[in-house]
């Protein structure tokens, strides 16, 4: 059975402190999600030097959940550096700049880089005609992977979310999407084996970056189980 990615998110602050988060849980995860938003410098090359997974760089700002302050060129300016050194991932947010964005993909061309264009509401799910209008703003916008995660209230949010990965599974687009929040728990594991290209898991349960995120060593548990139970039927 194929299963989409699961990607550790490691909010530190410094590139030692990554490394040594991700030494503890490596057999459990595909791609390592260094949010720079979180360290005192951003340390991306010494991230690319000391971490052996591939490499995912995310620069949160404020307006989008995380914690940087500054000015959008400062903020994106740790991505090019990424995309220099090759790194797998750079996350670049769909409400953020587009020229930015533009300028981003531009040097992508000449590096195996990827962008995921995220979007996240850390408040409801939104109506599905709004859901789509943000997944054909992914589909426009140059990215190579989408990031759609929203906040469910209840369990029909979840089986609309599931409605858009089919969409996108349609149009060929590989695209991350579930839930946060304790009923979004589960569409973690689910979007893994519904064409989701990857969840995200935290190193243990303190170090969540976000609501109702698994450890990633419970996330990979889970999936082990799933595909025993569906190799013995």
């Amino acid at each position: 059975m194929t299963r989409g990615k699961i990607c550790v998110s490691i909010a530190a602050q410094d590139a030692k402190s990554v490394s040594a988060q991700v030494r503890a849980i490596a057999d459990c995860v595909d791609v390592v999600e260094v949010r720079l938003d979180a360290m005192a410098e951003p340390e991306v090359a010494k991230c690319c030097s000391l971490l052996q997974k591939p490499l995912l760089f995310t620069n949160r700002p404020l307006w989008e959940g995380g914690e940087f302050a500054g000015f959008e060129d400062d903020r994106i300016a740790p991505l090019f550096t990424a995309i220099e050194l090759q790194a797998a991932y750079v996350d670049f947010e769909l409400r953020a700049d587009p020229l930015l964005r533009k300028q981003l993909l531009q040097a992508m061309e000449s590096a195996p880089t990827r962008m995921i264009v995220s979007w996240h509401d850390f408040k409801s799910t939104p109506a599905d005609s709004d859901l789509e209008d943000i997944l054909q703003q992914m589909l426009k916008s140059g990215a190579h992977i989408g990031k759609i995660v929203t906040t469910a209230a209840e369990k029909t949010d979840l089986l609309r979310l599931i409605k858009l990965q089919e969409k996108a599974l349609a149009k060929e687009f590989s695209l991350s999407c579930f839930a946060m929040g304790d009923v979004g728990r589960i569409s973690r594991l689910a979007t893994l084996y519904m064409g989701g290209y990857m969840s995200y898991g935290a190193v243990n349960a303190s170090q969540a970056t976000a609501p109702g995120q698994l450890s990633v060593r419970q996330l990979h548990a889970l999936c082990e189980q799933f595909e025993k139970v569906e190799s013995e039927d």
